[in-house]
Parts: C-alpha cells; sequence; structure tokens
C-alpha cells in the first residue's frame, strides 16, 4: 500500500491515523516504505507518524547522529507532538537513543528493534567495490535472514545511493558518527518503558547487543522474533505487530 508523503514546511513525513502518538524513525539505508506494514496495522488505533530523515541533505559537517536527534526534535515541535512513543530501526534506534538522553521530556516510550548506539557491524565503511551490483547485492542480502526479503528495488536503491558521491560521503559520514557516539554509559539513566524487538540471526547488530541493551535499560522487555535479521518490521512484519501490539496493550498505550 502507497501513503500519501505530506510536505510542511522543511519536513516530509507520513501521517496516518489518530491517537497516541507513535513516531517511527527509518535507519541509514532505510525509507518511509520500511515501515508500511507498521503504518496498515497500528494506525487503525494509533496515530502512526513517520519524518524522512535528511540523510542526505545536511551539510557534510554536521551529518551526525546528534544532527539528526536534532531534526527529531524540530520536527516534534513543529506538529507541536508530546508523550510520544519512539520507535526506531537501526541508525534510527540511534537516533532515538540520542533524543532521549536529550529530550527525555517529549517521550512516554521507546522501542528499539536492530538498533546501533553500542555496537554494529555495519554494511562496510569504505565500499570499496560500490560500483560492482553483485558486491552491493550481497551487501544488502547480509541485512537480512532470508536473502529473498533484499528485492532488486532494495538492491537498486542501495546501489544508486552509494555510487551517488554526495550521498556515500554523508553515508560514511553518519557510520562514523555512530560509531564514535556509544550509548553505554547513557542508556542505565534513561527509565523510561522500553520495548527491544530483535531478529535472531541480526549480523548488523547480534543477539548479545540486544542482550546488553536488555541488561542497561532498566525498564526494558527483550522479544526475539527467529528466522530474521537486522530489520523485523520488513521481514517478519506479522510478529513484529504482534509483539509491538501486546506490549503497547499490557503498557497502557
Amino acid at each position: 500500500m502507497q501513503y500519501e508523503i505530506k510536505r510542511d514546511g522543511d519536513f516530509q513525513y507520513i501521517e496516518e491515523g489518530q491517537g497516541k502518538p507513535l513516531v517511527l524513525l527509518h535507519g541509514l539505508f532505510g525509507a518511509l516504505s520500511n515501515w508500511v506494514d507498521v503504518v496498515g496495522h497500528f494506525s487503525q488505533r494509533y496515530r502512526v507518524i513517520i519524518p524522512l530523515m535528511p540523510i542526505y541533505t545536511l551539510p557534510v559537517l554536521n551529518t551526525n547522529v546528534k544532527a539528526l536527534a536534532e531534526f527529531v526534535h524540530d520536527f516534534l515541535v513543529h506538529k507541536q507532538l508530546k508523550d510520544v512513543i519512539l520507535i526506531g530501526n537501526s541508525l534510527g534506534g540511534h537516533v532515538t537513543l540520542v533524543f532521549v538522553k536529550r529530550h527525555a521530556e517529549l517521550v512516554k516510550a521507546m522501542v528499539l528493534t536492530g538498533s546501533s548506539g553500542l555496537y554494529e557491524n555495519a554494511m562496510g565503511g569504505s565500499f570499496p567495490k560500490r560500483e560492482d551490483y553483485n558486491f552491493i547485492k550481497a551487501k544488502v542480502e547480509y541485512t537480512f535472514y532470508d536473502p529473498n526479503t533484499a528485492t532488486k528495488e532494495l538492491v537498486d536503491e542501495v546501489f544508486s545511493i552509494v555510487n551517488d558521491k554526495g550521498k556515500l560521503v554523508r553515508i560514511l559520514s553518519l557510520a562514523k558518527s555512530a560509531i564514535r557516539h556509544n550509548m553505554s554509559e547513557d542508556i542505565s539513566a534513561m527509565r523510561l518503558p522500553t520495548c527491544l524487538i530483535w531478529g535472531k540471526q541480526d549480523n548488523i547488530t547480534p543477539p548479545e547487543v540486544a542482550e546488553e541493551f536488555k541488561r542497561l535499560l532498566p525498564d526494558s522487555e527483550l522479544h526475539w522474533i527467529d528466522q530474521c535479521g537486522h530489520a523485523p518490521m520488513m521481514e517478519q512484519p506479522v510478529d513484529f505487530n504482534r509483539i509491538l501490539d501486546d506490549w503497547l496493550k499490557r503498557r497502557g498505550f
């Protein structure tokens, strides 16, 4: 299903449904489409909002995790949103953690899935064979348990990104920023309810990363999805939605 991309000032986003706000944050190679099954399921009872993060449009010297967190802050203020539930995948989870450290007063709870912030085995720091389509295809397939999840459309999109010099420079800048900006000393102070939803076969942020998040976050639950890699909401959307639905209901959200 295709959702309308709304444009308001400097912001582009999807917004569907009414109710308590769920704000979804995509990862480094992610897009609004990563969350299509989540939108379809939860917009029946929640106000589901996905801002398009300015990964490729920030000034190169300011392309980092903190700048993305401030973009999210500006977006929430612009939309007059508070008591939001932030849901982040991969880099989007890392941005969620930085945002909560800086602006916890706006957040009711957070959901992390395949989140960076402690450790990640990134797709590669230099893309030495970025002009080799099969190399990029293998890198995208590595993200998932089932390589068939890496559709030609998805591989084509990543191939286009890494062969655009301006976009590649920003991708590498963000990847280095994520490695530098380790959150291990910060998250023990984050006492808001947290749901961790992890693929058992995540190669990018492996299971031990999820276990460490569970250990460090004071009010967290960890849920596993089998036969699933780094993007559970894409690869196993039914299980992802079921786990998140149950957690939201039990926590009264």
